[in-house]
């Protein structure tokens, strides 16, 4: 069929066509933002999950509904390299500068500028193009200690927001390549402008480690966020992620073709979006059919290869190396205490 019409998109962290079986993730995810907007507390949030179950998609998807409910947001990708400090800064200036353009905010605006300034000097963070003209705030945000600066600076960028009358959600992706400094920094950040009842409101995303590796670095860390599981999607929600984008094209797929697909994906979103990339090309017409999913699925197996590089036998083991094993949850945690 036309591949210019070809609706699955797959890619890393590429929105799907149809968001399928993440209802009550997004759900809690939309009365959080609500909460927080109107003064009420409410708990940030960790997604939780391996590779390929859709977490960017998620957090990319939060960020949308915190925009549409009048948020401020910054999104985050933590590299294994950068300090938290430096992926913070430019993102904070450009939140700053877009709330002080609201007259009741401009005073909190300027003082938030200025612990700014205070932060940037005393981490030495690389400020490019982001440079303020404010004189720094002695006394605010320049001790030198991570947890209490980042605090000063989340309570200012809070009052900030409350000033407003907006909020301020910060998203970071692959949490578990903060440093643990960073992470309890971070950690010890949003509790106080909870504390605070400050109108911030974090959602993260990463390996299924990061909630042993957050009770680590700080005991509360457990109360202080939800961890919602990110995994495979059920059979339901694989056949809606197939069928609904196919036949919004005015296209159809056989019930066979569908089971097939649940069969060789095992539900993993990204695996989904590979399958039905590839079986729309493969098939000479609609519907799709079963011979047309067992075609595309050798051609989906050698992106895979070359996509996620695992070995030169990686496609035997696609699936296994997904799921969750000890070994694996060892290596993860022993690699993330060395980069700690």
């Amino acid at each position: 069929m036309d591949p210019v019409r070809n609706p699955f998109a797959p890619g890393a962290g590429s929105q799907p066509p149809e968001l399928a079986g993440r209802d009550e993730i997004i759900s809690a995810a939309n009365i959080a933002l609500q909460r927080v907007l109107i003064g009420r507390h409410h708990k940030s949030q960790i997604l939780l999950g391996l590779r390929g179950t859709g977490k960017t998609v998620l957090l990319n998807k939060i960020e949308e509904l915190a925009a549409s409910h009048g948020h401020a947001t910054s999104f985050v990708e933590a590299p294994e390299s950068k300090p938290l400090t430096d992926l913070l800064y430019a993102k904070i200036h450009q939140v700053l500068r877009k709330l002080s353009m609201v007259e009741s905010a401009k005073a909190t605006a300027h003082a938030a500028m200025r612990a700014l300034r205070s932060f940037a000097s005393v981490f030495k963070v690389s400020v490019g193009d982001a440079s303020l003209s404010v004189d720094p705030e002695a006394g605010v945000a320049d001790s030198g200690i991570l947890e209490y600066d980042l605090s000063d600076l989340f309570i200012r960028v809070g009052e900030t927001a409350k000033a407003s009358k907006q909020a301020w959600t910060l998203l970071i992706d692959e949490v578990q390549y903060l440093s643990g400094n960073d992470l309890s920094a971070l950690i010890v950040s949003i509790h106080r402008a909870n504390q605070k009842q400050l109108p911030i409101i974090f959602f993260g995303a990463g390996l299924p480690q990061i909630a042993a590796l957050a009770g680590e670095a700080k005991s509360y860390a457990e109360r202080l966020f939800d961890y919602p599981p990110v995994g495979p999607l059920d059979e339901e929600a694989v056949v809606a992620a197939i069928r609904q984008p196919i036949e919004g094209e005015g296209e159809s797929i056989s019930d066979e073709a569908l089971k097939e697909i649940v069969q060789q994906t095992e539900g993993y979103p990204y695996f989904l979006q590979e399958w039905g990339h590839q079986a729309w090309n493969v098939a000479g017409s609609s519907p799709i059919g079963i011979e047309d999913i067992r075609a595309a699925s050798s051609s989906a197996l050698k992106r895979l290869d070359g996509g996620f590089r695992e070995g030169p036998h990686f496609s035997d083991s696609l699936l296994r190396w997904l799921r969750p094993s000890e070994d694996r949850r060892r290596s993860h945690e022993k690699a993330t205490k060395i980069r700690a």
